[in-house]
């Protein structure tokens, strides 16, 4: 049997150990409409017709577990305070840098000049401890998006925020209430230590991994021969079945809103009004599962574009995606927004409430469920395409690889299939309008994530970012990237400074999106319109996944 505690042990140990209010961030209060993020308040600039603000990055105290730590933050708060944007009204943001150490901000999703980019060693060179960087840019977008640190573990410790844009016309989906949910995973350990120890081991924080208990239910299952078998196969592989999330609630407190699971951030609402939910996966590692019991939700919006709109009871969000979904209770009751990881080591949690203090029964985390052979070898039934493999794989810094991966996108992940819920998958999203740019793409650009999940190094094609070329575009061409994922784990990849337009499995466009979760062992092509120059980062959003080498920089010329 595992010595490891279990993930419910975990799970309620740091449910009672949380505090009400984490670090400087108030909790909700039950006001009409709004955010217990705070907002910052534009200042009297001197750019006529641009909105401008002056906002600090600071350490702050925070402490979510009962002990003591120190935040990186803007103006103190976790997360950082609400940017409210206007479409069509550029945006000045100076940015004080009050810290020891160089600091960046990323504007993720946001079509901007390069240099305004704010990624250290591309777009700029980094902001000096107390130096103030000004960053300038129009705004051409509306919708739900966020902003980060590119800095080393600087997102990890605190340092990111909300961006709201109000659109230049009509509101499509007008509502009584606006709330934005931000999901975050903390930890109370130094993250370069946490880096240390995957790297030294990478399976650490997995307290799933397959016990005695397991091996009784496949012999039940499968007779002794399918069950050796299977463990057969893993261990030949050095891999695990469980192997789902590279930080877990071992080490992770998850939030919502810079809110414990203990200290409920609340959103009130009347019965009968309609209410837009803007769901941030602002993690480092976690992929969060989240759904409202009792309450579809109308999916309106993903990062950031509008989408033909489609009910669901669940969705997945990877790192760095958002989502705009509807709810309207009509009920004089409290309903649970409830947002487990993964690997159901844990979960972020809310409330929607009519009234002071009310509030719903809090689910169970899910069965944790063990990858399949599809998530490991692609299209076993021999229908997805051959795969051109780099002659850079199978290196040191690449233990597997998948010949046949699966191209469809009606899947919507382990944990996830036949729940007996309606989850939404990208099948599901049709961007309105369709895509910007109506040329078919000139060529086609075909990478490999891949990796070492033992070693835990992670790269494209092998290679990783310090051994890698850049990627070069020429300014207004069309091109079509292809992705196969080569590993057991999902890899959300994020192009910065352009729109990245997918493809169905019949080369149809599908949905227009910032960044693109490539499950294991599957194929995703997507569209870009080189129409912006630039250095700009092409990287996998997991954040230990990118500093391990997932990374590449895009030349635009």
């Amino acid at each position: 049997m595992s010595s490891h505690p279990s993930d419910l042990d975990i799970s309620r140990r740091r449910f009672v150990r949380g505090l009400a209010v984490g670090g400087l961030v108030l909790g909700a209060g039950l006001g009409r409409a709004g955010n217990s993020i705070a907002q910052v308040r534009p200042i009297a600039g001197e750019t006529p017709g641009s909105i401008e603000y002056a906002i600090d990055i600071v350490e702050a105290p925070v402490n979510y577990t009962g002990k003591a730590r120190r935040a990186v933050t803007v103006n103190g708060g976790v997360p950082g305070p609400l940017l409210r944007w206007k479409e069509g009204t550029p945006v000045t943001i100076r940015v004080t840098n009050r810290l020891k150490t160089p600091t960046s901000l990323h504007w993720h999703g946001i079509l901007l000049p390069a240099d305004q980019d704010g990624v250290p060693g591309l777009s700029f060179d980094g902001i000096a401890p107390g130096e103030t960087f000004t960053y300038r840019f129009p705004v051409r977008q509306s919708g739900t998006y966020w902003y980060h640190s590119h800095t080393r573990f600087q997102e990890q410790v605190g340092l990111y925020g909300p961006i709201i844009i109000d659109p230049a016309g009509e509101e499509p989906h007008p509502v009584q209430r606006d709330y934005v949910l931000l999901l975050s995973d903390w930890t109370d350990e130094d993250p370069e230590r946490v880096y240390s120890k995957l790297k030294t081991r990478s399976d650490v924080y997995n307290y799933g991994q397959p016990t005695v208990g397991d091996v009784v239910r496949d012999i039940r299952a499968d007779g002794v021969r399918g069950a050796m078998a299977k463990r057969g196969m893993w261990n030949r592989m050095r891999m695990s079945p469980t192997d789902l999330s590279d930080v877990s609630g071992a080490t992770y407190t998850y939030l919502m809103n810079g809110t414990t699971p203990r200290g409920n951030w609340t959103g009130a609402f009347t019965p009968g009004e309609k209410i837009r939910l803007r769901v941030i996966n602002g993690s480092s590692s976690t992929i969060f599962d989240l759904r409202v019991p009792g309450l579809k939700m109308t999916v309106i919006a993903t990062d950031g574009q509008n989408v033909e709109p489609v009910d669901v009871d669940e969705m997945r969000v990877a790192p760095a995606e958002t989502y705009d979904v509807l709810v309207e209770p009509a009920e004089h009751r409290a309903y649970t927004i409830f947002a487990q990881s993964i690997d159901r080591s844990g979960f972020a949690r809310g409330t929607l409430s009519p009234g002071h203090g009310m509030t719903a029964a809090v689910p169970a985390v899910d069965a944790r469920e063990w990858l399949s052979m599809d998530d490991m070898m692609g299209a076993m039934d021999g229908d997805g395409p051959m795969a051109h493999h780099a002659r850079t794989e199978y290196g040191v810094g690449v233990d597997m690889r998948v010949d046949m991966p699966r191209v469809n996108l009606d899947d919507p992940g382990i944990g996830l299939r036949d729940n007996g819920r309606r989850v939404l998958t990208y099948a599901d999203l049709r961007t309105v309008g369709g895509p910007r740019d109506a040329r078919a793409p000139t060529r086609d650009i075909e990478l490999h994530l891949t990796g070492n999940m033992e070693r835990f190094m992670w790269s494209f094609d092998g290679q990783k970012f310090s051994e890698a070329k850049p990627i070069h575009l020429h300014l207004g061409e069309r091109v079509r990237f292809i992705l196969v994922n080569d590993t057991m784990m999902n890899h959300p990849i994020h192009l910065h400074g352009m729109w990245s337009e997918m493809e169905s499995p019949e080369g149809a466009f599908q949905v227009r999106k910032h960044t693109i979760n490539v499950q294991p062992a599957q194929r995703i092509t997507w569209l870009v319109s080189a129409d912006t120059p630039g250095r700009w980062a092409f990287h996998c959003h997991m954040l230990y996944h990118m500093e391990a080498g997932m990374f590449r920089e895009v030349v635009v010329s």
